[in-house]
């Protein structure tokens, strides 16, 4: 399979990074473009009960882009580019994929479960199901128990 264009979504996180070496490895593989990408979500503060979630409050998009551009390939030879948009993340990156006739999406999964996930969501879920494209979904691997 000849893969293009390769979408790499970021939220900053060592999840992402992790992915990051995935999307970078099928760029060279492929002599693809790598489109590394990060979504600004807007805050929407949750309440349930007792619990409540805040998203992060860095809305600096100069700030952010920054970050963003740091994020670039160990190899010279992979072409890449950035976009930092705003909105829903799930959609945002579906609509870039769409928009970019992405080949492929490497997104990090956090693997949450239970009321975080109730709470927050799952960005990769949402991309994994809506997206025009296959989707490789990375979840940071479990730390090895040290031996005693």
């Amino acid at each position: 399979m000849i893969l293009k264009t390769i979408l790499f979504p970021t939220d900053f996180s060592d999840t992402s990074r992790t992915a990051f070496d995935y999307a970078v490895e099928f760029a060279r593989g492929s002599n693809g473009r790598l489109l590394i990408v990060h979504v600004q979500e807007p805050i929407h503060p949750m309440v349930g009960g007792e619990l409540a979630y805040l998203p992060a409050l860095d809305t600096d998009p100069v700030h952010l882009a920054a970050l963003l551009h740091k994020i670039v390939p160990n190899d010279p030879q992979v072409t890449y580019a950035h976009q930092l948009v705003q909105g829903d993340p799930a959609t945002e990156i579906v609509n870039l994929a769409k928009a970019e006739h992405a080949d492929l999406i490497v997104i990090g999964t956090h693997g949450r479960t239970g009321v975080t996930r109730l709470l927050m969501g799952s960005v990769a879920e949402q991309v994994l199901r809506r997206a025009p494209c296959p989707v490789l979904a990375v979840k940071e691997p479990a730390a090895k128990p040290v031996p005693a």
